[in-house]
């Protein structure tokens, strides 16, 4: 999976334990024990193995359970984390297929 640069260091340090993805067709066949590996470019890499799934209605009720600080970074806010996801997944796409928490583990 492609990751943004700010994301992708999130994971890598440890900060964001939480990948969110809508739950489309490609991520309803993910499944405990995966691994899962992020791209930040061709050569920057990394393998995750996948430990939880966590599936929602949508980001903000996801959001209601956990902290910004396993979902992204303390850097930035849930609302700014809800409007960047809101780029990428509309209301009317999480409606449709919800969402997903992906809890990770690097390996």
């Amino acid at each position: 999976m492609n990751l943004q640069p700010k994301y992708y260091d999130f994971i890598l340090h440890g900060t964001k334990r939480i990948e969110l993805r809508l739950y489309d067709e490609k991520r309803q066949k993910i499944q405990l024990g995966d691994v899962i590996e992020f791209n930040k470019s061709e050569t920057e890499k990394f393998k995750t193995k996948v430990t939880g799934l966590l599936r929602y209605e949508s980001f903000e009720k996801l959001f209601s359970d956990f902290d910004i600080s396993i979902l992204a970074d303390v850097s930035m806010t849930k609302e700014e984390l809800l409007n960047v996801l809101g780029e990428f997944y509309i209301e009317e796409k999480q409606a449709k297929f919800g969402v997903l928490g992906i809890r990770l583990e690097l390996i």
